[in-house]
């Protein structure tokens, strides 16, 4: 059995800990915050961009593009987000987790002909571990987001595309549903299906940085109603449009926005994925560190007290001797 020592030792190691981890609870929660308007901001020129793109689809039935057209893959890319730090959950395990598991499906065609770009110092030190072709250094996206690094990552990506260096291109990363939860999601970056929508996904609750169980059934339930009302009303699109010069010239500028449009909300959303994870991470280990403290604090009182009373015994014992 420990001493009264020991366990006062333990009790004020667990309480600098516990410190710690609530201090980084709430730097996280800050960072989370943050991470929401930067998504909140974005989300109206998103909505606006992808409804051109799908109406003009839509009124105009020839429209073709090259970087809609699917040939045999040679070569493929992958573009993986995860963090440049830990002590996130299983964040970076389950990003690597999946990139593994892509890559293992390419392996037909050779190391040498799957390029990874990682975005954070955790995917890049497992490619290197891996001994897989890296694209680049990225690792400052992963701390500060910002527009004209994924424009430069678009414009490179399509660039290698068009001279067909890369066969196909593929997102990993986390898409942010809320503060408690993040839903790890691979996608085709490269060549871009024009039929499909720019963001899957788009439920988000921007509104609350709490992870409890009962805003996880609010979410749902207002999903499922989404859903139903998405089902009951149909709205057609009514937007007319005259293309000048061509067709072709229009496509080839505004589906390069959509691309690093689609680089960069990923990017936001696991930026936002990495926090919240976060900071669930150090919610967990706070409680962890209350519950290992009243268990401390129980043992001690009750060494405490048998110390006390062996120490009583002892002076009676004595006294009824003499």
């Amino acid at each position: 059995m420990p001493s009264l020592k020991e366990i006062k030792g333990r009790i004020a190691s667990v309480n600098s800990t516990r410190k710690i981890t609530s201090a980084m609870k709430m730097v996280a929660s800050s960072k989370l915050h943050h991470a929401q308007v930067m998504i909140e901001n974005m989300l109206p020129y998103e909505s606006m961009l992808e409804h051109i793109f799908k109406s003009f689809l839509a009124a105009e039935a020839d429209a073709q593009t090259v970087f809609a057209v699917e040939r045999p893959v040679k070569r493929v890319a992958f573009v993986v987000y995860a963090s440049n730090s830990s002590l996130c959950g299983g964040f970076n395990a389950n990003v690597l987790k999946l990139m593994q598991q892509a890559v293992a499906e390419y392996e037909h065609l050779g190391k040498e002909n799957i390029i990874v770009y990682p975005i954070g110092r955790k995917v890049a030190e497992k490619v290197a571990k891996l001994g897989l072709p890296s694209g680049g250094e990225f690792s400052a996206l992963a701390d500060k987001p910002n527009v004209q690094g994924c424009i430069d990552l678009s414009y490179e990506l399509g660039r290698k595309f068009i001279n067909g260096e890369i066969d196909r291109v593929e997102m990993i990363y986390h898409h942010f549903k809320s503060a408690g939860s993040q839903i790890l999601t691979r996608k085709t970056y490269l060549p871009v299906d024009i039929t499909e929508e720019l963001s899957q996904d788009k439920e988000r609750d921007l509104t609350s940085i709490v992870a409890t169980r009962e805003s996880q059934e609010y979410l749902k339930k207002r999903g499922e109603r989404k859903v139903e009302r998405e089902k009951e009303e149909v709205k057609p699109l009514n937007d007319n449009f005259i293309v000048e010069p061509d067709m072709n010239t229009v496509l080839s500028r505004l589906i390069p926005k959509l691309a690093h449009l689609m680089l960069y909300t990923a990017l936001l959303d696991s930026n936002a994925s990495e926090h919240a994870a976060r900071m669930v991470a150090m919610q967990t280990a706070t409680d962890n560190a209350d519950e290992l403290l009243r268990e401390l604090n129980l043992q001690y009182n009750k060494s405490r007290q048998q110390a006390i009373t062996n120490e009583l015994l002892d002076i009676v014992g004595g006294s009824v001797n003499n």
